[in-house]
């Protein structure tokens, strides 16, 4: 009889080994094929007239539409003016959305105070604040930035405190035991805990930021991809509004792809599942 028994390996271990990748196409075309068959279907249907132009422009009307306006220029120019408002309403408000969050989220004196009134503005539909900003801002620039910075700061602000507050006590317990000073525990402990939340807000607040985009661009613009689709509205030119609106996903799917990239560098020391 030997001593030594062999180890059995535990169901529950057998069942976390990470499944054997599946055989078929690379990743990225079968991610791809949804949009082609879409774009297929489209064709198909304005060829045969069950879509006809009046109603929606068929895509190779719309690529030599898009081909044009990037001949002449307008196109980047748009989408310049754009980026431009996008970054500097993401600036100021998610720079204000983080700094009220880590207030209130660090301190019960900061949540009593922070919390409550960003509750109450939050319900608040941005849209209806157009107005008063125009009463308040003009109709320049202005208006279109603040109104992006209203709506990125409070998706940033909810998840960074929700990140904070989460943090588990576990951590902040065994810091205190190491006789960490409360700012080498915010900083070691409590911020990188609330990263992840933080990256999250981060992602929704770029997809909030090309929605405000929109109804900033109907203030009096006269430049961007809003003043391109307001324009060619008023002459009934669907494939323009095609156009304009195919820049605003490609615009929301490049800084999504940003996004996800810094996830991995940032979030390399935390295991995710990736399906199966």
């Amino acid at each position: 009889m030997t001593l030594i028994q062999p180890i059995r390996r535990a169901p529950q271990l057998e069942r976390l080994r990470p499944a054997t990748p599946r055989k078929g196409p690379p990743r990225a075309l079968r991610r791809a094929m949804g949009p082609l068959l879409l774009v297929a279907l489209w064709q198909a249907a304005s060829m045969t007239g069950v879509l006809p132009s009046e109603v929606l422009a068929a895509p190779s009307t719309v690529i030599g539409s898009a081909t044009e306006l990037a001949r002449t220029g307008e196109l980047q120019d748009a989408i310049l003016v754009s980026l431009r408002r996008v970054i500097f309403g993401l600036a100021i408000g998610g720079g204000i959305g983080v700094i009220l969050a880590i207030t209130a989220g660090l301190t019960r004196l900061g949540e009593d105070l922070v919390d409550a009134p960003m509750q109450m503005i939050r319900t608040v539909p941005n849209v209806a604040l157009i107005p008063l900003l125009i009463i308040w801002l003009g109709i320049g620039e202005a208006p279109k930035i603040a109104l992006i910075a209203l709506a990125t700061a409070f998706p940033l602000y909810i998840n960074v405190y929700a990140g904070i507050r989460g943090v588990d006590q576990t951590l902040v317990e065994a810091a205190r035991t190491l006789g960490l000073s409360r700012a080498a525990m915010v900083r070691h402990v409590i911020l990188p805990g609330a990263l992840p939340n933080a990256l999250v807000g981060f992602r929704y607040a770029l997809g909030v930021a090309w929605l405000a985009l929109v109804f900033g661009e109907q203030i009096n613009a006269t430049a961007g991809i809003g003043y391109l689709m307001a324009t060619a509205r008023e002459f009934f030119q669907t494939d323009v509004i095609v156009v304009c609106l195919v820049v605003y996903a490609l615009l929301g799917l490049a800084v999504d792809f940003i996004v996800r990239l810094l996830e991995r560098s940032l979030l390399a020391w935390r295991p995710s599942f990736i399906g199966t």
